[in-house]
């Protein structure tokens, strides 16, 4: 049976990069809109193009290169930002300008400063001017589930009479309920003229652990348009965890009786990269893509999966990529093998790319006996991560035990080619190093975050460590992944 289909929103590349401390380049925003562009989703919200020279042409890229979604750019509701919103996008193939202002009084009167008519006016005549520039045109009203509804249905009903054709109902700060949302719903299907004539969407976020629920019970009461980031991530607590989202509709296909376009077979990669590219680990127990999703350590669960497999799993993990193969690659195995295999995953490393990889491949079978599909994933991360060094890390000494200063020697190569050695001591070997490191570089920073943790399994696991330093206000985050022995 046919259903209703329901758009997929991904705004990891906006939304999702307001997470403090995950910030992308345009090569690495690029490459995650190609995986959602696999993936299938129907709009990329591809960033803020008036919020920074860098996101304008990250966004702008990302029109010219992605051509099968629909393409986004946000603006707020003023002449400049729509205006910037579309030289961002206006090569793309699909274009979209998503225009919001705030609605509920609150932010009325706290953030605005203004009065409901003034931010009334605001709504129609940016909406206009998104207009004239795009035919597809979607209009937030910020903070709407704590806006007066009267006041809502009212702008509502005047964007819809300017042009606007998706109409998105945000819960930006994450205060509403399941109930609630899905009587707002309700509401504004009832009393916005119009309505049945435009997309209704929803976009929530994560404060008090709801966003899923709320997002499922605004499709089960009428929401065709769906939004939020991979993982979840975004500001705050996050959004709603799009392949949360998507997984719920399918495995419960019954129940919500909708359709999508998607592919769920690209879940796990697109999981994956995002974590791999913000440095930000997916939880074990996270549901559909965290390490534990589909472990069994229950006697009675592994029992009745060796039975048949739908007693304990409501998902099988192929449905989302999940890597299940026993194909292993070893230090005799050749650059056509490698290839093949990282094909079969759904990767297509160009040849220079492959002749990095092979070298890196090779390196890390003389240390492993066998290669696996999560130790290749673990490879593919770090050349995406391949960038010109600075210095270069020639020799690293640290000294410790349960009676010793932690104290480390570094010598480090720079870009003139000579060499620099300096020591250190610090509260742990790890920030020894650390502090060696910046005695030579001389830039002030701060270590917030370090990290190590294993990517798989053995004695011979290939394990990450991950960094995130602060300098003047701005957060960098680096992941390298490397055998243990």
């Amino acid at each position: 049976m046919a259903y209703d289909k329901v758009l997929i929103f991904d705004t990891t590349l906006r939304d999702g990069e307001q997470a403090a401390g995950a910030a992308m380049t345009t090569p690495e925003k690029l490459e995650i809109a190609r995986q959602l562009e696999r993936l299938g989703v129907d709009i990329i919200e591809a960033g803020f193009p008036i919020s920074s020279p860098g996101d304008f042409e990250a966004v702008r890229t990302i029109a010219k290169e992605v051509r099968k979604p629909i393409i986004t750019a946000l603006a707020h509701a003023n002449a400049a930002a729509v205006d910037r919103a579309w030289e961002a996008i206006k090569e793309a193939r699909h274009p979209r300008i998503h225009v919001f202002l705030s609605s509920s009084d609150i932010h009325i009167l706290h953030q605005l400063r203004k009065d409901r008519e003034e931010v009334m006016g605001m709504a129609v005549s940016n909406v206009r001017r998104a207009k004239g520039y795009c035919p597809d045109v979607e209009f937030s009203p910020m903070d709407a589930t704590r806006t007066d509804p009267q006041y809502l249905y009212a702008m509502l009903k005047a964007v819809i009479e300017e042009g606007a054709t998706t109409l998105n109902i945000p819960d930006t700060v994450g205060y509403t309920t399941a109930d609630e949302f899905t009587r707002l719903i309700q509401g504004i299907k009832a009393n916005v003229p119009g309505i049945d004539k435009v997309t209704l969407s929803v976009h929530c976020h994560n404060d008090l652990g709801m966003a899923v629920a709320n997002t499922l019970a605004a499709v089960k009461a009428g929401a065709r348009q769906v939004e939020g980031c991979i993982n979840g991530v975004g500001e705050r607590a996050g959004n709603a965890a799009l392949e949360e989202v998507i997984m719920s509709l399918k495995t419960r296909r019954d129940y919500f009786q909708v359709d999508m376009n998607v592919d769920t077979t690209q879940i796990y990669r697109a999981s994956k990269l995002v974590s791999d590219i913000t440095g930000f680990s997916v939880q074990p127990n996270k549901a559909v893509t965290g390490g534990n999703a589909f472990r069994h350590a229950s006697g009675i669960h592994q029992d009745g999966l060796l039975k048949d497999r739908t007693t304990y799993e409501i998902m099988d993990p192929q449905s989302i990529g999940w890597p299940s193969s026993e194909l292993v690659l070893g230090k005799l195995s050749g650059r056509h093998g490698l290839k093949a295999r990282l094909n079969e995953l759904g990767y297509q490393p160009s040849d220079p790319e492959l002749n990095r990889l092979f070298e890196a491949f090779k390196e890390l079978a003389d240390k492993k006996r066998e290669v696996t599909d999560r130790d290749l994933e673990a490879l593919m991360s770090n050349q995406r991560r391949s960038f010109a060094e600075t210095y270069v890390l020639d020799h690293v000494q640290v000294s410790c035990g349960n009676h010793e200063v932690p104290t480390a020697t570094v010598r480090l190569v720079g870009p003139d080619g000579v060499a620099k050695t300096d020591a250190a001591t610090g509260t742990g070997p790890v920030d020894a190093v650390y502090r060696a490191i910046n005695r030579i570089v001389s830039v002030p920073n701060k270590l917030t975050e370090f990290s190590v943790r294993s990517v798989t399994e053995g004695i011979d696991a290939v394990g990450e460590v991950s960094i995130r330093i602060e300098s003047e206000g701005n957060v960098s985050s680096a992941a390298e992944k490397a055998t243990t022995p």
